[in-house]
């Protein structure tokens, strides 16, 4: 995206410097005119000891007189970084406001986790109703008790009834579809937003932990660059002609529902409690700025205005990537220093008693044959221990920190398949992405890039 300025406190090119070359430009032409005048002599023999004098005193002369700062050497010279305090600041303003950081990692969490969404809404497809419809146990009314005391964001209860559960659970279905393909990336992290909590807010005691995750990632993901690569939007460019007419449906879809009032107090503009500020001042302030951004790339794409924007928009990614690196290194932690304190993990003998529990056996056989060997359960037990309460002073080794990554992976993988925990670990597998290697990344999107020019040869 932005690229450094040339000769701001970003740029690491090699810029010459303007006033050190007017410098030995008048050196030169100083020791040039002294020798002119007095290296040749009547008989016209050059006197080179009379130059060499001359030009060391007219450099000695040029090397006193102090450098005024001007317009162009106001500061540092161009190139050269400023040292202390003040410099790195400068710097890390600069790349933290022109520089797309984790494009890879952000494009990686955005397919991980609308894969996990929509797989868990296609496998709990056939139970819908009973998870989060008319025929739950956990009835509407008990739902609307609880949503008035803590004031969580939900639309089922705008209308009630099958025909909109229905509506909005296959939103729900379309909406990952879109955040996986990377497809008008700005409105459908929204709406994955909205279906994401309108569905966990319903009953609120389904889910095994990655449900957690998801809902915290579909709040971010609404503010990062999501969509730089491995998307159809990438792909499309600013050939597409759909935007103008989405953003105008999404608008006055929100006004209908914001006048509407069947809302009640999901789209208030305050709240009585922390953080006192409504979801009606996100979703208003996100369409209008997605309006403001398509004007400014229309009326002046090279303006300052869209520059302002870009470089908002590219600092507000970077501190959602920032939000998201922290949240995951504070799941790991706090559940290592949890798991520490407790008796079973302390004898290393806690993986021992769900792997006896029929609801964590899928596979009673593979189960019971883990479990019934004292060594692997005392491995993996102190193990867990120690990569969780290790993981966040690894990330200051980056070999290291790879290394623990492909563990952890590994371990998250071994839980899904012994424990029966797929959503939770493709979650928790999906928010590592976001420290994995970029040259990984990029070397895994090449090999994928490739099959479909092989399928292509092969038809």
């Amino acid at each position: 995206m932005s690229a450094a300025v040339p000769g701001g406190p970003g740029d690491t090119t090699g810029v010459t410097d303007p006033a050190g070359g007017v410098e030995v430009a008048g050196t030169a032409g100083v020791v040039d005119a002294a020798g002119t005048a007095g290296g040749v002599g009547p008989a016209g023999a050059v006197d080179a000891a009379g130059d060499a004098a001359d030009a060391a005193v007219a450099a000695a002369v040029v090397a006193g007189i102090p450098r005024q700062p001007g317009p162009e050497t106001a500061g540092p010279p161009a190139g050269v970084r400023r040292a202390g305090p003040a410099g790195l600041a400068g710097r890390a303003v600069a790349v933290f406001t022109g520089r797309v950081l984790g494009r890879y990692q952000a494009a990686t969490v955005r397919i991980g986790f609308g894969l996990v969404w929509l797989a868990y809404l296609l496998r709990e497809w056939p139970n819908r109703r009973l998870l989060y419809g008319d025929t739950s146990p956990w009835s509407a009314d008990l739902a609307q008790r609880l949503l008035a005391d803590n004031g969580a964001l939900t639309v089922l209860p705008w209308f009630g009834g099958r025909l909109w559960f229905e509506l909005v659970y296959h939103l729900a279905v379309l909406a990952a579809l879109a955040v996986l393909l990377g497809w008008r990336t700005r409105a459908s992290t929204v709406l994955f937003l909205v279906t994401v909590l309108s569905l966990q807010n319903r009953n609120v005691f389904l889910g095994d932990g990655g449900d957690n995750i998801v809902h915290l990632m579909a709040v971010y993901l609404v503010f990062t660059r999501c969509a730089e690569v491995w998307s159809l939007d990438a792909r499309r460019g600013g050939s597409g002609r759909g935007g103008v007419p989405l953003w105008s449906l999404l608008g006055g879809l929100l006004l209908v529902c914001q006048l509407g009032g069947f809302a009640g107090t999901s789209l208030a503009w305050t709240t009585p409690g922390f953080p006192y500020v409504g979801w009606a001042p996100l979703f208003w302030g996100l369409w209008a700025v997605a309006g403001l951004w398509w004007l400014a790339g229309r009326l002046a794409p090279e303006g300052e205005t869209r520059a302002v924007l870009d470089a908002l928009a590219t600092m507000v990614h970077n501190c959602a990537m920032l939000v998201i690196a922290v949240e995951v290194v504070l799941i790991y932690a706090t559940a290592g220093w949890y798991k520490v304190q407790g008796s079973r993990w302390q004898d290393g003998t806690a993986l021992y008693y769900p792997l006896h529990l029929d609801y964590f056996t899928p596979w009673p056989g593979l189960s019971g044959l883990v479990g019934g060997a004292l060594l692997p359960v005392f491995l993996i037990s102190y193990g867990t221990v120690l990569l969780q309460v290790g993981f966040p002073f690894t990330l200051v080794d980056r070999r290291v920190k790879n290394a623990l990554l492909v563990v952890m992976m590994a371990e998250h993988v071994g839980i899904a398949v012994l424990l029966g925990l797929p959503v939770f670990s493709l979650a928790m597998i999906a928010a590592d992405a976001v420290f994995l290697p970029t040259a990984a990344l990029c070397w895994v999107g090449a090999r994928v890039a490739r099959i479909r020019p092989r399928r292509a040869a092969l038809s």
